[in-house]
């Protein structure tokens, strides 16, 4: 479940992935997208962690909304709105439970809305969603998260900026599902889901 204290320490190393992978994240974008989503997320997060020091938010419901403010407002690209519109529908789930499972749903159904998009596309849904499978199962682990973000290899893009290059899209790994395996990364590590 999550607390005050376990979702800004998930922000916290969220942040600190970015930043070490920032280089890389981009590298994985260069060839199917901008190639600025590591720079984009890097900047985002420093946004985030400047909002939450500064603001010091007390409820799980001020995490998620000052999170999202931040992220809409600083991330260039498509993921600024996408992880935004997550984080925002995350703030509304907490209003009424601080169980992860029906918030992380929720901000994965807002993925899908924002973007318009399933799994299947080559997006961040595809570490999103059988993340969220794993935790209903109590089987969320490090392997879970390897192997959808590596099945994102052969996946042609039909949506977003990867999608202009089409069938080229297939043997890179989506940028976006690579962050978010960062994100349920820092999830696991800050404890979110040890009951």
């Amino acid at each position: 479940m999550f607390t005050v204290d376990n979702l800004k320490q998930t922000l916290n190393l969220f942040k600190e992935k970015i930043d070490k992978n920032k280089d890389y994240l981009s590298e994985l974008d260069t060839p199917i997208g901008d190639g600025d989503h590591g720079n984009n997320m890097s900047r985002g997060m420093e946004a985030v962690s400047e909002s939450l020091q500064s603001k010091n938010p007390e409820t799980i419901q001020d995490v998620f909304k000052l999170t999202a403010m931040a992220l809409i407002s600083k991330v260039g690209g498509a993921s600024g709105p996408l992880y935004g519109t997550a984080m925002m529908e995350m703030a509304k789930a907490s209003a009424t439970t601080s169980d992860a499972l029906p918030i992380l749903e929720a901000g994965l159904a807002g993925i899908e809305k924002r973007g318009n998009s399933q799994p299947g596309e080559k997006t961040m849904l595809d570490e999103w969603a059988p993340a969220i499978e794993a935790i209903k199962t109590g089987g969320l682990t490090e392997d879970v998260l390897e192997s959808a973000v590596e099945a994102t290899k052969d996946i042609v893009a039909t949506k977003g900026r990867a999608s202009y290059v089409g069938e080229r899209s297939i043997g890179h790994i989506d940028p976006g599902a690579m962050s978010s395996r960062y994100f349920f990364q820092s999830l696991m590590e800050a404890g979110v889901f040890d009951e």
